[in-house]
């Protein structure tokens, strides 16, 4: 068999540290134990830049506890034999950013790590260079970059197969929650209401907004929407106000700046995802069997909100209510009420795969050895530990390479309502 691709892992957000490089030494600003939320917040007139300048923020490595052991995995595990490495690469990204300039970033790497696998003897002895591609796997937000830049690049993307874990595709109400309180399952919590500035002007979260239906529950009158400013309470607005004053170039236009603020991140959100929406894998040069998309479920997950209106003014009803677990019930219907404790189950679904091209996972599929992450798991939860999962990393390799070996120690879990079950991993056992 022809060696596997070079493989590269993009994380989700808050996945990577960020780094000032302006000052020397160069000073993090963003790691597991640092949360420079001043430092790292973006310029309200430019949200291409810090609000506090001068600075150069830039990406540095991935968070070690969420992804050293998947990169390890697979280097050790894609391999046939120990001197045929296969280049597994870490692709730290600027997080905060509008996601349509890391899928610019993101397309120029899978260039750059197709440059340099060529330039490995065993990859070059075995004819690479005549088929070069690149195989990714993408964590929560990261699984939309690798989405953005196929239906960005389609097949000049030269991307072979997917691995996709725990992708918000159609969203997560913790980004809402994030925005609006500062708090939420998503990433390392450390709520403040410093937190809660730096979100309101991060157009990333914005694009992470839920869109999918029945979600969202408004008055009459008003589209179901969050990408819709009309649907968000004036609060949003004037702490986006406090902010421009703060930060601002013109403090003295920041009444009419806020609103017009908010109103283009949210179309931003929209465009890109309805850009996603509309990717259409064979136009990209991939086929359904390519893309292994893993959702998680049997966790507690905020799967609706509601909005309520008075005399006009909208208000955001957050109640620990929308927050449900029906994947044990016998209604295979309501067993969709459930997720990965950060991402529902009908926010992972993609618009391009089936129903029952999906892999579900659960927390119960860490093995009995597994005790560490398990511990891990009670901080970052599911979502935020996924990536740990042996049995992943088991079904990633088997994914990629297409080996044949046995299936004692991999399985995966139907989605809800599903007979004719069909995995990109032929004969694949359910759980």
């Amino acid at each position: 068999m022809p060696l596997p691709n070079p493989v590269v892992v993009v994380p989700g957000i808050t996945g990577n540290y960020l780094r000032d490089e302006y000052v020397l030494p160069p000073e993090t600003l963003w790691s597991v134990l640092t949360k420079a939320y001043e430092r790292s917040s973006l310029h309200p007139d430019n949200l291409r830049f810090e609000a506090i300048e001068p600075a150069r923020v830039m990406p540095d490595q991935l968070v070690e506890t969420a992804y050293r052991e998947l990169i390890e995995e697979l280097r050790h595990n894609l391999r046939d034999r120990e001197d045929r490495p296969v280049p597994v690469y870490p692709f730290p990204y600027d997080w905060r950013q509008d996601m349509a300039r890391t899928e610019v970033q993101l397309g120029d790497f899978i260039d750059e790590v197709i440059e340099r696998t060529r330039l490995l003897r065993h990859y070059n002895d075995d004819g690479y260079a005549n088929r070069a591609k690149v195989d990714l796997v993408g964590h929560s937000m990261g699984g939309l970059l690798i989405a953005g830049v196929l239906q960005r690049r389609g097949p000049a993307a030269r991307i072979g197969k997917v691995a996709t874990l725990a992708t918000p595709f159609r969203g997560s109400f913790e980004a809402v929650i994030k925005v609006v309180t500062g708090t939420a399952d998503l990433g390392t919590p450390a709520p403040s209401s410093r937190e809660r500035e730096a979100a309101r002007a991060t157009p990333a979260l914005y694009q992470l907004f839920p869109s999918f239906p029945d979600g969202l529950q408004v008055p009459e009158g008003l589209e179901p929407s969050l990408f819709n400013p009309a649907v968000w309470q004036p609060s949003i607005v004037a702490t986006i106000r406090d902010y421009i004053l703060k930060y601002g170039l013109n403090p003295a236009a920041a009444d009419a700046q806020a609103p017009q603020l908010l109103a283009t991140l949210l179309q931003q959100a929209r465009e890109h995802r309805s850009r996603l929406e509309n990717l259409d894998l064979a136009q990209a040069g991939l086929t359904k069997a390519d893309w292994l998309c893993i959702v998680g479920v049997n966790s507690e997950t905020r799967v609706r909100m509601r909005i309520t209106a008075t005399g006009g003014v909208p208000a955001f009803v957050l109640t620990s209510s929308d927050r449900v677990n029906a994947w044990s019930r016998t209604n295979e219907a309501e067993r969709t009420l459930t997720g990965d404790g950060t991402v529902p189950f009908d926010g992972a679904r993609p618009g391009f795969l089936d129903l029952e091209n999906l892999v579900c996972v659960a927390p119960e599929d860490f093995g009995y050895w597994e005790v560490g992450d398990r511990a891990l798991a009670a901080v970052a939860g599911f979502h935020g530990i996924m990536p740990n999962m042996d049995l992943l990393h088991r079904l990633i390799v088997l994914h990629f390479t297409g080996r044949p070996i046995s299936y004692d120690n991999v399985w995966g879990r139907r989605p809800p309502g599903v007979i004719n079950w069909a995995p990109p991993i032929a004969g694949l056992p359910p759980r």
